[in-house]
């Protein structure tokens, strides 16, 4: 097959493949417009740097420089020095938390030695066959400490926490299925300790009695309005062997082990010798007065809702 000639114009030469792209081939060559370059080589200033060339125009570049340069460090000192800052008023605020929580801790301790100073002039004024029976009023009511054998259950979370039956608390509403223990699980099984038979009941060195209240605020346990940190230690005054199979057995024990089973919750049952349930602080007795036949209010209701004659 005979070679193609090559395209020629009218005047007979050969014309380039890209005749028809020579706009494009235009741009490429020439970025530079030529009149843009004629006038860069007039003015003699093609290559050369664009810094000011008069004594004041320099003067102007350099405050610029040093202001900018200034703004700069002022700007990352003062970000470095607002960590410490923070970080001190952090530290700040947590001694002064634990430093309040330790005068609290001091105060219940001063209030339990003068309970006890109190409870040794008691026995000193009563009679003599009646010390043994206000020991054991103080004891039941939560007044008075209470040593003797009974049982020792450990609670804690589950390992590595941030993770039924009709009676099963985490089904109420707004209750999360986590690795922690709750006030509602706590509630449940320390009315399953009192229902095995415990005379008395302390969590965390926190005496329970008919005044007190297990809640919640936030993911803290409060008991009497106290935080408790995990893990939570309870202790039951009462015939241990018995006690412990009675709350194993019970509706509070088969709940233990479902949250064990199921959300990882760990815990541990031992029988005591002898222990001691510290006695509880804090607490206000009202005691109710006889209504006399002459009193103004001789027609009104007791507490308990009986009138009087």
């Amino acid at each position: 097959m005979p070679a193609q000639p090559m395209p020629s114009d009218r005047d007979g030469r050969f014309a380039r493949p890209d005749a028809s792209m020579s706009l494009l081939t235009t741009v490429m060559e020439h970025s530079l417009d030529d009149g843009y370059a004629e006038a860069a080589r007039a003015n003699g200033r093609e290559g050369t740097s664009r810094l000011p060339g008069s004594l004041r125009g320099r003067l102007i570049l350099a405050l610029g420089l040093a202001l900018a340069t200034t703004v700069v460090t002022v700007g990352a000192v003062t970000s470095h020095e607002a960590e410490p800052t923070l970080a001190k008023e952090r530290d700040a605020l947590v001694r002064r938390v634990n430093d309040s929580t330790g005068a609290a801790d001091r105060m219940q301790k001063q209030i339990q030695d003068l309970r006890h100073q109190v409870d040794r002039a008691q026995q000193q004024a009563l009679p003599t066959g009646s010390n043994g029976s206000l020991a054991e009023l103080a004891g039941r009511v939560g007044t008075g400490e209470v040593s003797g054998p009974g049982v020792k259950l450990v609670i804690d979370d589950a390992s590595g926490t941030g993770g039924g039956s009709a009676s099963d608390p985490r089904l109420a509403d707004g209750f999360h299925d986590t690795g922690r223990l709750r006030d509602r699980d706590l509630q449940l099984i320390v009315n399953g300790l009192w229902q095995a038979g415990a005379e008395a009941v302390s969590v965390n060195g926190q005496r329970l009695t008919v005044l007190s209240a297990i809640r919640a605020a936030g993911d803290a346990i409060l008991v009497d309005n106290r935080p408790l940190v995990p893990p939570y230690t309870v202790l039951v005054a009462g015939d241990g062997p018995r006690l412990a199979a009675a709350f194993q057995d019970d509706e509070a024990g088969r709940y233990l082990k479902i949250i064990q089973d199921s959300y990882g919750i760990r815990s541990t049952l031992s029988v005591q010798k002898k222990l001691t349930v510290p006695a509880a602080l804090g607490i206000t007795l009202r005691y109710a007065q006889p209504l006399t036949s002459d009193s103004p209010t001789a027609t009104s209701t007791t507490g308990t809702g009986a009138p009087k004659p």
